[in-house]
């Protein structure tokens, strides 16, 4: 009798829903984690093989820049060790221009020491992988290339490399973490009525080595260092239309990165045409290089294309969505590609929240897709739009007289009122203020910085300020007078902090320049 009384007064325990991460790059590598630890079944399929089994990486390795919306993102996967991870990047505090005559120039990120982290592509995947594998309810399978998908109802065909079979597979909730030719995306087109855009820069990319000094050697930067250049940059030889960087790795190493149109890379067809090029523009990284790495690498090691992807929606209904390069490609001259992929990870899962969206519980999966496919499209194509404005910026503005003015402007307003006087590059690095917001506020201060060095164009970028409140003192000025100065010079920026910082600026100046 008890056990027919228990049959009919117990219910059975809902079953978890199941998902399906296409991908087991970056982002599904973190997407597998969140939706692993907020109990879904999941299964993550990848076309390649375990990159953790691989004795050379197949990745690019165009080094990551970890910053603010990266990290946040990693803060929510309790199976990360955050501060294990963190000790492997290596903190880069601003960018190093390199002059053609080697002088060497620091611009600083942030006015607060605020740092950006290069980190190697290859050790975080793996740290992500190892982390939702040791978690009994994903499953990874690899070497399993999609062909097709019928997602309205769950279902994805895969070719297993490895047997030579065709596997289909079920689940409530398809997620395409994929790349930037993302073969979710294809198959989400036509049911989701999407609108897709790619845009082709014409400039490629070419990756060379600094490699590490030996021990005690007195190229290192200081005893006991194998780095050849300070660590603490990121290094930017801008030559106009085109630029090399270098991003330190933990190993003393740096990884360089020509971007340069294809025609001009392909028009050096000698090592005699390579080194004239090399020592004119990039003279003081030849050394470093070594001429024969440097003939080596540049002839063949291969040449990235760099490539912008919109499109949208990125969901059909309740049954797929996707994430990172596959929703949003974007060329890596913010340092944003990774970090806005975590961030998509973290607001779908917000986005879950507010709708109740559990892995028990999936009724109102769909609002909660819609309104991040909405929410999250006016972003990354903001986003997108500032990765491939600051290609000219790192190339060419960098070393323009009116960009530093106005960036030197930009940051003692910022040191003014740092709560309500953003920087661009501080709202996107180093917040998680929403990449649209981020563009109207960094171009209305931008603006406003612009009319500001108009007003003081007659006295020098750097003491510009003080050198006005050295005139102002002289000439008896006080607050109000400042005030009114600055009301009959026009400048009236859109927001009133913005204003009021001028003008505090402005009276701080002539305070310190008081007490002289």
């Amino acid at each position: 009798m008890s056990s027919t009384q228990s049959a009919t007064t117990t219910r059975a325990a809902p079953q978890a829903k199941t998902v399906a991460i296409v991908g087991a790059g970056l982002v599904g590598g973190l997407a597998a984690l969140y939706f692993a630890e907020a109990g879904w079944n999941v299964h993550v399929y990848e076309m390649r093989t375990d990159i953790r089994n691989e004795k050379f990486s197949r990745e690019r390795s165009i080094n990551l820049a970890l910053s603010e919306r990266g990290l946040s993102a990693l803060r929510g996967a309790r199976g990360v060790d955050l501060r294990a991870l963190m000790e492997l990047a290596v903190p880069m505090q601003g960018r190093m221009i390199h002059a053609r005559d080697g002088t060497q120039v620091s611009q600083p990120y942030g006015v607060f020491g605020e740092c950006i982290n290069s980190v190697d592509r290859r050790m975080l995947n793996e740290v992500l992988l190892d982390a939702a594998n040791a978690l009994p309810n994903v499953q990874m399978y690899f070497q399993h290339e999609l062909r097709s998908a019928s997602l309205d109802a769950g279902q994805c065909v895969f070719f297993n490399r490895t047997t030579n079979e065709s596997v289909t597979v079920h689940a409530d909730l398809v997620v395409g973490a994929d790349g930037a030719h993302s073969a979710i995306r294809r198959e989400l087109m036509r049911p989701a009525r999407m609108d897709y855009a790619q845009q082709y820069i014409d400039s490629v990319y070419l990756e060379l080595t600094i490699p590490p000094a030996a021990k005690g050697s007195p190229q290192a930067i200081e005893p006991g260092s194998q780095f050849v250049l300070d660590p603490h940059h990121l290094h930017i030889w801008p030559r106009k239309t085109y630029m090399m960087i270098a991003l330190p790795n933990p190993d003393g190493s740096f990884t360089c990165t020509v971007f340069a149109p294809s025609s001009m890379l392909d028009a050096i067809q000698t090592p005699a045409a390579l080194f004239d090029l090399f020592e004119r523009d990039f003279g003081d990284a030849v050394a470093l290089i070594g001429r024969d790495r440097l003939e080596r690498e540049f002839f063949n090691n291969p040449r990235g294309p760099l490539i912008t992807v919109k499109c949208g929606p990125y969901h059909l209904g309740d049954k797929a969505v996707i994430i990172g390069d596959a929703a949003h490609a974007m060329v890596p001259f913010y340092g944003q590609g990774m970090n806005c992929g975590f961030e998509d990870v973290r607001v779908l899962f917000e986005h879950f929240q507010r709708h109740g969206v559990s892995a028990t519980d999936a009724r109102q999966l769909g609002a909660a897709l819609a309104q991040y496919s909405a929410a999250r499209h006016t972003d990354v194509a903001a986003m997108c739009d500032l990765a491939l404005a600051n290609y000219t910026e790192m190339r060419a503005s960098v070393i323009s007289t009116k960009y530093l003015a106005c960036r030197w402007i930009e940051r003692v307003l910022h040191l003014v009122a740092p709560r309500t006087i953003v920087p661009l590059y501080t709202l996107v690095s180093f917040t998680n203020v929403p990449y649209a917001e981020c563009m109207s506020r960094g171009r209305a201060l931008r603006k406003t910085s612009e009319t500001i060095l108009k007003v003081v164009s007659a006295v020098s970028v750097v003491g510009g300020l003080v050198g006005t409140a050295w005139v102002a003192k002289r000439a008896g000025v006080r607050g109000p007078m400042v005030r009114a100065w600055i009301a009959a010079m026009g400048l009236a920026p859109a927001h009133d902090a913005v204003r009021n910082g001028a003008i505090a600026l402005l009276e701080g100046a002539l305070a310190q320049v008081k007490q002289l």
